[in-house]
């Protein structure tokens, strides 16, 4: 019998509005990082959640019959997240200094 977990990871991908949402987040965050950077101030887990965001629009932008591929696509992403609040519980001078 399959986990919740498993069903839900390795669904079929959404399809069309949310990949959009998610490709605009990692621009958004890029952007914030950058315009830091010419500021003079900025913070690198802003890449990470771009990557994060990336990730998770990649895995949803794929098609139906791509179900396996998209699960390790959303794992990674969920992964690459809880890696930054690990981080940032644990070291937050590294993360937010």
């Amino acid at each position: 019998m399959p986990s919740r977990i498993e069903a839900v990871l390795f669904d079929e991908p959404s399809g069309s509005p949310m990949p959009l949402i998610m490709f605009s987040g990692a621009v958004l965050f890029v952007g914030v990082y950058a315009y830091g950077a010419l500021r003079g101030g900025a913070n690198s887990y802003l890449l990470v959640m771009a990557a994060g965001s990336t990730l998770s629009g990649i895995a949803e932008s794929l098609p139906t019959d791509r179900r396996r591929i998209a699960g390790v696509l959303r794992i990674t992403a969920i992964l690459i997240l809880l890696a930054l609040v690990a981080v940032v519980l644990f070291a937050p001078d590294q993360v937010l200094a």
